[in-house]
């Protein structure tokens, strides 16, 4: 798993490439909280075209990164979800704390 991001003022565009299981969301908790220090990040934007799979530890990292932008007033987005991953979100209420869209241009047209 990788990821590469981009920082267009202050939101964080985050796209995954691989599987997003529990070795690799530590990793990836770890570099995102960091730019979103750094940069100081409002919203988080992830772009999950290129993820097959995700366990509940992506989960978690979803909704701790919510939570850390929740306190500048800020907000996580997710784009191009794969049907079998929207089920996921949809089932474990990550659409309550996160906001889906289609593409990556709707997304930037509400942040």
């Amino acid at each position: 798993m990788s990821l590469v991001y981009k920082c267009v003022g202050k939101n964080m565009l985050v796209k995954f490439m691989g599987e997003i299981d529990h070795h690799e969301s530590k990793t990836l908790r770890g570099e995102i909280d960091d730019v979103i220090e750094s940069d100081d990040i409002k919203n988080v934007i992830f772009d999950f075209t290129n993820v097959e799979f995700m366990d509940s530890s992506g989960i978690g990292m979803i909704l701790g990164r919510y939570r850390k932008v929740e306190d500048k007033d800020g907000g996580v987005f997710l784009v191009n979800v794969r049907e079998n991953l929207d089920d996921i979100f949809r089932i474990s209420g990550v659409y309550s704390v996160a906001k889906k869209y289609d593409t990556l241009s709707e997304a930037m047209d509400v942040v």
